[in-house]
């Protein structure tokens, strides 16, 4: 089983740590983490992310719409290349923009 963590650095501020996959993202907690902000923008630090699959851009995208329905923004920093082209392949790139 591959472990994720979320690390909160400030209030709008969050670091993603290990593998965003099938394996890791079933945790709803992480989410529920995201949505303690107070900030009408979170950002999302994604540098130590160290592999990434299509469970893992599905979570993105669910947290991406949980924040919305708050009126929050989610705004990805140092996204890793391999979610890059995943966001590509799937025609989602843009939404994080």
């Amino acid at each position: 089983m591959s472990s994720l963590t979320l690390s909160q650095q400030s209030d709008d501020q969050f670091t993603l740590s290990g593998e965003l996959t099938r394996y890791s993202v079933a945790d709803k907690t992480l989410v529920q983490q995201l949505l303690t902000s107070s900030s009408a923008t979170v950002a999302l630090d994604l540098n130590d992310v160290s592999h990434v699959d299509t469970a893992g851009l599905a979570w993105l995208l669910d947290s991406l719409s949980q924040l919305h329905k708050q009126g929050k923004e989610l705004r990805l920093q140092h996204i890793p290349e391999q979610l890059q082209k995943l966001m590509q392949l799937g025609q989602v790139d843009n939404i994080f923009e």
